[in-house]
């Protein structure tokens, strides 16, 4: 028996399973009655480790999740078995910028995290950062945002080192678990997944790499909303694991911890030029006329163009049709939806808060309509990212399975960095980034990107290929504004009950808008320096409302609201 054992418990009348998160004698300790007879050790690998409890019972509080929930998510899908041990292959030479990073690894130095900045050629540097550990018998984990991104980086490293990379994707619970098993019993692996890997108990474990930390599927939906970041680097702080960030942006949160920095040369994306919208006359449609003429050139040269348009959940945004310029909530700033109240501040919009005009049309559209008028300019050579036209029309989820485009044309900027959440600048040049990194970097290639607001700070960070400018401001303004990652904010759902009183006491230390109404929930955002004292409170008032039947979503530092 020991720390992370997956156990089986008499509860209510009927075995479940249970995981062991500490050991002490109970000789005559009269309160030893009180716990529960373990009956069955179910499988001699233990679900994690005693160095991961600390990150995990973080994990809990943070979050405010069942502690149960928190520990399950270590474990793989069916109860792990001891594997047949195998041999592994030689580990060929790497070099490259991380060279000094992964020799600390190696050798189990003083723990450091590091933050690459590299526009391509991120297998390669995953696989400098991980030949010198693995070398030493050491393992790394790798996480990618989503489960193609980390298929093409499991090939990509299983090239040099055959099978000591260990892909977790879209197998059966059977495999995963098979996986999971090796990779808890094994040292020396390179074990790439999504985010789910971030919890497992990997054996020999030196370091951490995440690529693109700030992307939506870093970052778990369901309780416990757990980010994979954050929790990476509470491991690494129990732990003494090493900690690699790779991406193009970093995210605020990395530049607030004033990370070492490693820029790699070149360009991190291809050239973006900014196309004024407010020059266009008022029904020129979706396209300027600057991009319709460089959309019809590149067809007729041969080129392949992508049209980015926003994802499902973005809603358009409008200009003035008077002034020309982009409609603004007059109060807090944000990029109004269809109501006449600004979706974030509740604040009543009327006019144009440039020049008081009270008509306004759209910027942006989904992927249907714009193929339309895309087609009205060039004829059926247009489609969806999955038709494989000459001309691609598709959103943030298209972007994986892009191939390199000789224009890019972002339709509508400002419906992304005029969103109602506190990221959304931050997010949209991300998003943006992304999408200039599918042009060639070649010739005429390069991204148009319309906006009826050319003095925006996201767009410059995007002309000059550079985001650090940027970010530094960004942290300055949510240093000022208590917003994390400086100060914590949380969103709390109920769904069931009409009471908007139900979590008054939970709230009374902190900052707190609402409830608003949001289908059948009621929704609450809490802000404050910290939370720790409002999330004690708040756990116990969980348990209650839970206990009456109302279903309760707690999101720490969400990614939107």
């Amino acid at each position: 028996m020991e720390v992370g054992a997956i156990v089986r418990v008499p509860l209510a009348g009927r075995r479940v399973r249970g995981y062991v998160v500490g050991l002490e004698s109970t000789a005559g300790d009269e309160a030893a009655d009180d716990l529960r007879e373990v009956r069955a050790l179910s499988s001699d690998i233990p679900a994690f480790t005693a160095g991961m409890l600390p990150a995990l019972l973080w994990a809990a509080d943070h979050y405010v999740a069942p502690l149960a929930r928190v520990l399950a998510k270590t474990a793989p899908p069916n109860l792990p078995k001891r594997p047949t041990p195998a041999g592994l292959p030689g580990v060929p030479p790497a070099g490259g910028p991380l060279a000094g990073v992964a020799e600390a690894a190696a050798r189990g130095g003083p723990p450091r995290s590091v933050q690459v900045v590299a526009g391509t050629g991120w297998t390669e540097l995953v696989r400098g950062a991980v030949t010198a550990p693995l070398q030493a018998g050491r393992s790394v984990l790798v996480v990618a945002p989503t489960v193609v991104e980390a298929a093409r980086l499991a090939a990509g490293l299983r090239h040099d080192l055959g099978a000591r990379v260990l892909e977790v994707s879209d197998q059966s619970d059977a495999a995963v678990t098979a996986v999971w098993s090796k990779a808890a019993t094994t040292g020396g692996l390179a074990v790439v997944g999504t985010m789910r890997v971030v919890w497992w108990p990997v054996r020999d474990l030196s370091m951490v790499v995440l690529v693109e930390e700030g992307r939506p599927g870093m970052k778990e939906r369901q309780t416990p909303t757990v980010a994979a970041g954050s929790l990476a680097r509470v491991r690494a702080s129990a732990e003494g694991l090493h900690l690699v960030l790779i991406g193009r942006v970093p995210t605020v949160s990395a530049l607030a911890e004033d990370l070492e920095v490693v820029r790699v040369p070149g360009r991190l994306w291809a050239p973006v030029q900014v196309v004024d919208r407010t020059e266009d006359p008022p029904g020129h449609g979706l396209l300027a006329e600057r991009v319709r003429r460089a959309i019809a050139g590149a067809v007729g040269r041969g080129g392949r163009v992508f049209v980015f348009t926003h994802r499902r959940g973005y809603a358009p945004a409008a200009r003035c049709v008077k002034c020309r310029l982009l409609r603004s909530c007059p109060r807090c700033g944000a990029r109004p939806d269809h109501r006449t109240t600004c979706s974030r501040c509740e604040t009543e919009l009327g006019g144009c808060s440039s020049c008081g005009g009270t008509r306004f049309e759209p910027l942006g559209a989904a992927v249907g309509r714009v193929i339309v008028e895309v087609r009205r300019l060039i004829g059926d050579g247009v489609g969806d990212v999955t038709a494989g036209r000459q001309v691609m029309v598709g959103t943030e989820a298209d972007l994986v399975a892009v191939p390199n485009s000789d224009l890019a044309v972002v339709v509508d900027a400002d419906g992304l960095v005029r969103g109602t959440n506190y990221r959304a600048a931050e997010d949209a040049l991300t998003v943006l980034s992304r999408v200039a990194a599918t042009v060639r970097r070649d010739g005429r290639a390069r991204m148009m990107l319309q906006t009826a607001d050319t003095h925006q700070p996201v767009y410059e960070a995007l002309r000059r290929a550079d985001p650090f400018a940027f970010l530094r401001d960004e942290l300055a303004i949510r240093r000022r504004l208590s917003l994390p990652p400086i100060g914590e904010v949380m969103v709390v759902e109920v769904a069931g009950t009409d009471d908007g009183s139900i979590l008054d006491d939970a709230f009374e230390a902190a900052i707190v808008y609402g409830p608003g109404r949001a289908g059948d929930r009621l929704r609450w955002m809490v802000q404050g320096d910290g939370l720790a004292r409002v999330k004690r409170k708040l756990r116990k008032a969980v348990v209650q409302l839970r206990r009456q039947g109302l279903r309760v979503r707690v999101d720490a530092d969400p990614r939107d609201f």
